[in-house]
């Protein structure tokens, strides 16, 4: 890949419900300062993929698969270093990045419960002050997606049962060593915007902003399970697999079952991975899963190279990022719902005129950082009561107090979790060298602490070696959301959900239970079961 733009070979690259907030434009909000020269406004795209572990983005996990859109990315943009999801698992953090709001506030609490329909975003307040908008692919931030069985999970964590919801992890080589395009709903959204932009964009007078939501690299579904199974199968084909140095591929390190936290045992039992892996299994996993990576990073680059085709590279922001990660193997867990740096850390990486080249930054940011900086970018108020700020200071440079009324940005970024695999609600507080994980209402779960400097890889929790370190860092947790009280809202809202499910079904209740994801565990013992779930509801 040259600096021009993303080559071909022939191949595809050669290489919230917040009422707040529906006035976003209007009160509350400040404008921003006159841009000098009153330039024309950047068109915007945002490619968005699902499960992508942000560590891939720079040294040195960059060393183990090739990702020239990427690289591409970074000499002629900005890589974030410490990006985060705000949520790690697919609606809420969507719900997130669509609506810059917390997932708390948001009450996304699960993969069923995001924002309304009618939720004003970003996109349509740039639609309403005179962008062209285009939406292709995966959104997944509003209500009522995903499966039963992953709703009825989230709504059951609480229950005195350990049941395995997912197929076990498994690789699955496909097609042959020219065999590019794999994901092929993927490919046919990126065509779209693709030729969205060719026949449509490059005629616009007004600046437009275009989204594509991409599938990849989120490992795909694994029917082998049974009729209701999850997503455990890390597919690929020769040509991405040639794109993995196999050298370069890290084995994690995996605590024995016994000294696990006790959330991370529930997670890694649910998710199917307690059993035995050979190393060779863990590496090819991982391997797949990089090649993945490799497939998602083309079809970033064909977006790129229409823009540069059409002459619109040079007047476009392009954002680059993901919903969450992917833990692929490490802390015996495979997918993300968890707070380890594998499935929350994200990428992030922005170029665009006006915008630093090469530039590495260090701050904290996390998705609800999006909405604020699209607005910035188009040149309307930012509202005051978003949870996230914009990185466009930080992209130019500048004191974020020139730009933001708020002032600058915190030197921390929160994540929380209250959906399946996990039982109980987690809360992630990153600043510093520091990452600080607790738990439900703060005592009857051991919480979390680690120095990200001297321990990247998350082995040795400091909590009871460093409790000064522990109290200053939930001080400043609480003062930002009363989790306690959150998880206890959350632990009714469960209940209240499932009841209420319960009650739809009538006399099929026992029988549509009994055959959701964890039908192999919960057929062998059906009524010691159903008796755990009447003993938690009363």
């Amino acid at each position: 890949m040259r600096d021009c733009g993303p080559l071909r070979d022939g191949g595809p690259l050669g290489l919230a419900g917040v009422a707040l907030l529906l006035m976003a434009a209007g009160a509350g909000a400040r404008p921003r300062p006159a841009v000098p020269g009153d330039q024309p406004r950047s068109n915007v795209v945002l490619v968005a993929c699902d499960s992508l572990d942000g560590r891939l983005t720079f040294f040195p996990g960059n060393q183990t698969v090739d990702l020239p859109s990427i690289n591409f990315m970074k000499r002629r943009g900005t890589v974030f270093l410490n990006a985060y999801t705000n949520s790690p698992i697919c609606c809420p953090s969507r719900a997130a990045m669509w609506s810059g709001l917390f997932t708390h506030i948001t009450e996304s609490w699960n993969n069923f419960k995001g924002l309304d329909p009618d939720y004003v975003t970003w996109m349509d307040l740039m639609e309403k002050h005179g962008y062209h908008t285009q939406k292709f692919g995966k959104l997944d931030f509003t209500s009522g997606h995903h499966s039963v069985s992953n709703r009825v999970e989230a709504w059951t964590r609480d229950v005195n049962f350990l049941l395995r919801q997912e197929g076990r992890p498994m690789v699955k080589l496909t097609g042959h060593r020219k065999q590019f395009r794999v994901m092929e709903k993927d490919w046919q959204n990126t065509d779209k915007a693709v030729n969205w932009i060719k026949e449509e964009a490059v005629n616009f007078t007004q600046p437009f902003i275009l989204y594509l939501g991409l599938n990849l690299p989120h490992p795909y579904p694994s029917p082998y399970a049974g009729e209701n199974f999850g997503s455990s199968t890390f597919l690929t084909s020769p040509y991405w697999l040639e794109k993995v140095n196999y050298e370069a591929i890290k084995i994690p390190k995996w605590s024995s079952l016994s000294e696990m936290h006790p959330v991370d045992y529930y997670s890694s039992y649910t998710k199917n991975c307690t059993g035995e892996f050979t190393k060779e299994e863990v590496r090819n996993i991982r391997a797949f899963y990089y090649a993945m990576c490799a497939e998602t990073d083309a079809m970033l680059g064909e977006i790129i190279s229409a823009l540069r085709d059409t002459g619109l590279l040079g007047k476009t922001i392009v954002i680059f990022t993901a919903d969450h990660g992917e833990l692929a193997m490490e802390h015996r867990q495979f997918y993300k719902m968890s707070m380890y740096e594998g499935s929350s850390h994200i990428p992030l990486l922005v170029m665009g005129p006006g915008l630093r080249e090469q530039q590495q930054i260090p701050n904290v940011v996390s998705l609800v950082d999006i909405y604020p900086t699209m607005l910035d970018i188009a040149r309307i108020p930012v509202p005051q009561n978003l949870s996230g700020y914009s990185l466009i200071p930080l992209l130019r440079e500048k004191a974020e107090s020139e730009v933001s009324p708020r002032g600058p940005r915190p030197s921390w970024v929160l994540s929380e979790f209250h959906g399946c695999n996990v039982n109980s609600s987690v809360y992630m507080l990153r600043t510093g060298k520091w990452k600080y994980i607790t738990y439900s209402d703060g005592s009857s779960v051991l919480p979390q602490l680690f120095d990200l400097t001297a321990d990247p890889d998350e082995l040795t929790n400091l909590a009871i070696k460093f409790p000064v370190t522990v109290h200053s860092l939930d001080k400043i947790l609480r003062s930002i959301v009363n989790y306690p009280k959150v998880s206890s809202s959350v632990h009714e809202y469960n209940k209240q959900q499932f009841i209420g499910w319960k009650q739809s079904l009538g006399q099929n209740y026992s029988s549509v239970i009994a055959n959701l994801r964890w039908h192999q565990d919960w057929l062998k013992d059906q009524k010691k079961y159903e008796n755990a779930i009447d003993k938690w509801l009363a």
